[in-house]
Parts: structure tokens; sequence; C-alpha cells
């Protein structure tokens, strides 16, 4: 099978988009639920280390291990809303709803910052 033709079978799979639309979007699930304390332990766990990054007087030892975290929560939330857009019925509804907004905002910041660097070459 090529390439082609597995990406166009995964973007049109309705099994999985209709399984993970219930585990993302619907809370009353038990995976719903515990998608919900995930997502909101990495929301609160990131907020904390910019905080944390804010302080001056942190150790330079701590400088790579929190860029490091910094890109994984990116990673995380990139892939959260990516996934939200593919399995919403309506993806353009969701993309411009304000929890899509806010999704796409949480993720620009560090991508901005990396383009801006590679720009800079």
């Amino acid at each position: 099978m090529k390439l082609k033709e597995r990406i166009h079978r995964f973007l049109h799979d309705e099994k999985l988009k209709r399984k993970l639309y219930v585990i993302i979007f619907e809370s009353d699930t038990p995976a719903g639920k515990l998608f919900d304390v995930i997502l909101i332990g990495c929301i609160l766990v990131s907020v904390l280390l910019v905080i944390i990054e804010s302080l001056k007087g942190l150790p330079s030892f701590l400088t790579t291990p929190f860029v490091i975290m910094e890109y994984l929560f990116t990673a995380f939330f990139t892939f959260e809303y990516l996934t939200r857009i593919y399995c919403s019925p309506r993806p353009r509804k969701y993309i411009f709803s304000f929890f899509g907004i806010v999704d796409l905002l949480a993720t620009l910041p560090l991508y901005i910052g990396i383009f801006s660097k590679c720009s800079s070459f």
C-alpha cells in the first residue's frame, strides 16, 4: 500500500475519529475523564515551569531540562490541538471557537521563537 493511500485512509477513518472524539470531547466517559485529568495536569505543570523559569537565581544546570520539558509540553499540546481538529465533526467551527483559538495561542510562542531563530541564520 502506498503512503498516499495510507494517509488518505487515516484521514478518513471514521471509527478512529469517533473513538478520539469520545475521549477528547466527552468528559463523562472513563477515558474522557482520564484525558481531562492528564491535560489539566500538563497545563498546571507547564504553567509552573514558566513561573519557575522566570525567577531570578535559577541554577544554570536547570536550563536544559526546563527547555526540554517546554518542548515536550508544546509537542503534547500541539498533538492535542491537531487531534481535536482531526476528530471534530466540524473542524473549522472548532478552530475558530474560543477554545480552539486558546489552544492555538498556547502553542504559538515556542514555534514563533524557533522560526525567528532559524530565520536569523
